[in-house]
Formats: C-alpha cells, sequence, structure tokens
C-alpha cells in the first residue's frame, strides 16, 4: 500500500522514516493521518491505530508536489500499481485515493467524534473514533457523535433490523448502510431524548473502561457477553446496562408495552462436532451462543419497526404529492404545513451510501 507507513506490511514505509520526514519537514506532518481498519477498532481497547496514510485530497498535482518528500513515496511505491488499473480517472489522479469520499470528508469534518462500526463482524458493536482519520474500506463511518445516536444503534432495536436487511454468513453480520441505516426508522425526536443520552453515555463509558482493565477490545468483550458460562462481575453489569439501553429506545418509539428480559440462545445450530464431543486432532469450535430476545420478541419488534417504515414511506410519498400540487398553484398565505414522516436524509446528516468509507487504491 503506497500511501500507507506500516511496519507489518512489507510493501508499506516504515513508521521510523514517516518520523524522519516529519522531523527533516515538519510540514509533511499536514498531509500525514492515522490510519485504522477494521481490525483494530474491535481488538484494541483504546481503537489504538498502528498505521499512517498519506493523504492529498482533492488536491491537484502541483498542489501536492509542495510535500515532495511524501509525493516521491507514492510515486515510488504506487504509481505504477495505479496505472494498470482500467480506472481512467485514478490512473489521471494517481497521487489520490481512487475514492477520495469527499461527501464523508465534508459531512465529518465540523465533528470532533464520528461513530464507526467494522463492515463485517461476528458480534455487533459501535464505537467513537476521532474524526481526523483515515478510515479503511473495513469500516462503515457515520456522521453522528451523539450518545442517542450510539445508545440507538448499539441497541438490539437496531441490531436486530441490520441482520434482517444485511448479508450474513453463519453468526457474521456485513453491515451496509443503505440497506441497513438508511432504512431503519429512528425514533421520533431521539436527537433530544435525554433518557438516550443518559443510558448511552454510562453504557459507552462503562464499556471503555471495561475493555482497558481487561486489555480486551470489542470483539473479545462481546465473545465474554454472550457466553452463558460468564458470570464476572462486570460483564454482568454490561449485560444489565445493555438491557436499560434497549428499553430506553423502546420507550422513544412508545413501545413500553414491550419486554427487554434477555436468554442464550443459538444462532444456528452448528454442523461440527459439539463442544462436548470434540474431534482428535481439531480444535474445539464454541457454539454461537448470542444473549438476545426470544424469538416471540424479535419478530414483535422487527413488526413493529416494518410497519413505522412504511408509514413514513407513505407520508413522504403523500407529501411529495402535496408539494407537486402546491407548486402548480399559488400558495395561500399561511398555508404552510410540516410533513411529520421525514426521509433518512432529512432526519439525519447522512453520509451517502456510497461514501461511508475511503479506498486506498
Amino acid at each position: 500500500m503506497g500511501f500507507t507507513f506500516d511496519d507489518s506490511n512489507f510493501d508499506a514505509t516504515p513508521i521510523a522514516e514517516m518520523h524522519q520526514l516529519i522531523e527533516q519537514y515538519p510540514r509533511n506532518q499536514e498531509r500525514i493521518f492515522p490510519y485504522i481498519g477494521g481490525e483494530e477498532v474491535n481488538s484494541s481497547p483504546t481503537h489504538a491505530h498502528d498505521r499512517y496514510a498519506i493523504n492529498f485530497g482533492e488536491m491537484s498535482q502541483e498542489e501536492a508536489r509542495e510535500w515532495s518528500d511524501l509525493m516521491a513515496i507514492v510515486e515510488e511505491k504506487f504509481k505504477s500499481e495505479r496505472m494498470k488499473q482500467k480506472d481512467r480517472g485514478g490512473q489521471e489522479k494517481w497521487w489520490q485515493f481512487l475514492r477520495p469520499r469527499s461527501e464523508m470528508n465534508r459531512a465529518i469534518e465540523s465533528l470532533d467524534w464520528a461513530l464507526v462500526v467494522a463492515r463485517h463482524q461476528p458480534q455487533w458493536s459501535v464505537a467513537l473514533m476521532p474524526s481526523n482519520i483515515v478510515f479503511s474500506e473495513a469500516l462503515v463511518v457515520f456522521a453522528l457523535n451523539q450518545y442517542p445516536a450510539f445508545c440507538t444503534i448499539q441497541s438490539r432495536i437496531h441490531e436486530l433490523w441490520a441482520r434482517f436487511f444485511g448479508s450474513s454468513m453463519k453468526d457474521h453480520l456485513r453491515y451496509t448502510p443503505s440497506d441497513c441505516f438508511e432504512t431503519f426508522p429512528f425514533p421520533e425526536n431521539w436527537e433530544t431524548n435525554h433518557e438516550l443520552e443518559s443510558i448511552g453515555q454510562e453504557y459507552y463509558e462503562f464499556r471503555a473502561a471495561l475493555m482497558i482493565r481487561n486489555d480486551q477490545g470489542l470483539t473479545a468483550t462481546y465473545n465474554r457477553f454472550h457466553d452463558p458460562e460468564e458470570d464476572d462481575a462486570d460483564i454482568l453489569k454490561l449485560r444489565q446496562l445493555h438491557t436499560q439501553m434497549d428499553t430506553a429506545v423502546l420507550a422513544a418509539y412508545g413501545w413500553t408495552d414491550i419486554s427487554t428480559t434477555c436468554e442464550f440462545r443459538l444462532d444456528y445450530e452448528d454442523e461440527e462436532p459439539s463442544d462436548t464431543q470434540p474431534t482428535e486432532g481439531k480444535r474445539q469450535r464454541k457454539k454461537p451462543w448470542r444473549y438476545r430476545w426470544p424469538e416471540a420478541t424479535h419478530d414483535e419488534v422487527l413488526a413493529r419497526l416494518l410497519e413505522l417504515n412504511q408509514q413514513r414511506h407513505e407520508a413522504e410519498i403523500l407529501g411529495g404529492k402535496q408539494a407537486e400540487k402546491k407548486a402548480k398553484k399559488p400558495k395561500a398565505k399561511g398555508a404552510t404545513k410540516k410533513l411529520k414522516g421525514v426521509t433518512m436524509e432529512k432526519q439525519l446528516n447522512l453520509i451517502p451510501p456510497d461514501v461511508e468509507q475511503l479506498d486506498m487504491f
């Protein structure tokens, strides 16, 4: 990867050389950014990065050559590979990322933090990351940094929606924003909901401290969270907070009649030998247990979300027709009316579906 400084990749530039370049010419630091992927977000207790990337944004070649040392690295290690690709735009602007994701940059440039999720993950986990980072294609980035947003997206309500609309392979979820996020009907006035703010912050801060104490990242933490044999007090507390978070999100929809009681259930029946019947020479495979709602609760919440989604869709269509009629005739004074059902793009400061990541090539 010609754009990166990475000690674990033979094709990248060593990080020691990056420090030398900055020491020799401090301005080089202006175009070098932390680079992070799904592995670091999910495995590091602090979501720490260990790679960096040269990023010229949408600069012209003339502008980029003001950082001659960095351009020399990209030209030497990457230009020839880019020229082999069929993308003509990529060939013409070989010093830029193939897809600069300008919309994403504009969406998060005013935010100190942004919510991110790994595109592929066995457990559902959401993190807050500094926005001045180059995010790999393995991450989906949301232009959201509020605890109510974290609370809603991390909740089982959004998780079951994502697992219903996203693709999966056994217990691994593949999260696609166009299918899982843009279609999701957030509760009304979620941005100013104090309960979502309070429990979302409490959950996030407790989880962050727990991961540091245990020196475990999100994947390891949620593996324990879903393990029926796990009885550590902190994990039990995390489960309790998760239930409180689900309760707050359901209340935001007005669905206070739904029970949030969970149980340990298998996501699927494993065809391989069970833990109690190990095959000689093979490592035992853990069963896909998940601490989740019973099927009846799952189906009820999903049904209500689908109905709400349909109601808002119909309201949008009706609103569009009304707007067409008003455009054809003069508007009477005072005859303005706000439409309650709005599109996701109007509800949230959304990153469009094709710009949820930065491609390095």
